[in-house]
């Protein structure tokens, strides 16, 4: 008889086994996949580490959660600059002088801020009710057209104006040359692939994978006393409050027999009449040198149930269905929900780990 079963070994599931077993409780972690590690999995193909479900760039400015994945694995430099081709140019992402530069031909901040505030009472509105009125809001027609309006439409499917305004609360705006995408303090990649930081993890505790939990789920909650579980909550309780909206993705990777390909480890795709959001070429997140080179493209799709589900879609239509959901889990005492299906968040993964070791703060706090 185990302590705990955890089921699902994503970043959660796997930083709960941990916590737990170093405190003596016998842990089992079961994952439906043929692997370990959920989303941030590394397959290595001609010796680069793909990252297989999307680009997982590390970021945080939490010293403490920065400190504690670096007990399992060395992480390297890299800071994350993408770029955007939008109508046949490259522009530098976030948006920054370097931007401003490319749009318009302003070599001054006073020159773009002035730019940028002249379309901003242009084109805003005072209360914006949708995510077009949102961003025009915040950055001007120029910069929504050409660098948000058909990349985001791609990515949720839907038209802009069909989408809720809190999406983008705020867009990041710099009057310097800086293509550091994130603001985060650290920031780098496991060298070799997350994979070693799933196996730090997860060292000395049994896991099980190709394990349906819903499969047999009556088998598998009699092996432990306690129940983590980190997949979709809605699914746990069987859709009884109807289903919640997620966004799913389509990957297609390609091993090219070529250096480099687009020398950046991400290029987004703004045009609608480009299927896919983005390029990932793996090695440029570990600085490779190999002769050969992998692509991933990446296609956003609307979820269904044999999808994989990516992110939640927050609006207040599913949050009110969440809430549901929420409330029934909150009176069964023997399971614990943590994660990004289960809270239906879209986290990041410092932003997991943070709620799983907040979870085992609250599990473990007599002890």
């Amino acid at each position: 008889m185990k302590d705990y079963l955890i089921v699902g070994s994503g970043l959660f599931g796997s930083v709960f086994a941990h916590e737990a077993n170093k405190r003596g409780k016998k842990c089992l972690v079961i994952d439906k996949r043929n692997h370990l590690g959920g989303n941030v999995y590394c397959e290595n193909i001609a010796g680069i580490q793909v990252h297989k479900y999307g680009a997982h760039i590390f970021h945080t400015n939490d010293e403490a959660i920065w400190q504690y994945v670096n007990q399992f694995v060395k992480f390297n430099n890299y800071v994350n600059s993408p770029v955007a081709l939008a109508k046949g140019k490259l522009y530098n992402l976030p948006f920054n002088m370097n931007t401003f530069y490319q749009l318009w031909g302003v070599k001054t901040p006073a020159e773009a801020a002035e730019k940028l505030q002249h379309q901003i009472e242009q084109y805003g509105v005072p209360n914006p009710q949708n995510l077009e009125e949102q961003a025009l809001s915040l950055v001007g027609k120029d910069i929504y057209d050409i660098l948000i309006k058909e990349y985001t439409e791609k990515q949720w499917g839907k038209k802009a104006t069909e989408l809720p305004s809190f999406i983008i609360k705020r867009l990041p705006v710099r009057f310097r040359f800086d293509n550091n995408y994130f603001n985060d303090r650290f920031q780098g990649i496991p060298i070799g692939g997350y994979n070693g930081l799933i196996n730090g993890l997860l060292d000395g505790i049994e896991t099980l994978t190709d394990a349906d939990y819903f499969a047999d789920r009556t088998y598998y909650d009699n092996l432990a006393e306690k129940v983590v579980y980190t997949g979709k909550i809605d699914e746990y309780f069987a859709y009884e409050f109807g289903q919640l909206e997620y966004r799913s993705l389509r990957f297609e990777t390609e091993l090219l027999n070529q250096p480099n390909y687009q020398g950046n480890a991400v290029i987004n795709y703004n045009d609608a009449d480009i299927p896919f959001t983005r390029i990932i070429e793996h090695k440029h997140f570990e600085f490779g040198t190999q002769e050969k080179t992998v692509i991933t493209r990446e296609y956003p799709q609307n979820w269904t149930p044999e999808k994989e589900a990516y992110y939640p879609v927050n609006d207040d239509k599913n949050q009110r269905i969440y809430k549901q959901y929420r409330t029934k889990a909150d009176t069964i005492e023997k399971v614990i929900f943590g994660g990004r299906l289960a809270e239906y968040r879209y986290y990041d993964m410092h932003q997991v780990i943070a709620s799983a070791l907040k979870t085992v703060k609250n599990e473990f706090q007599n002890q």
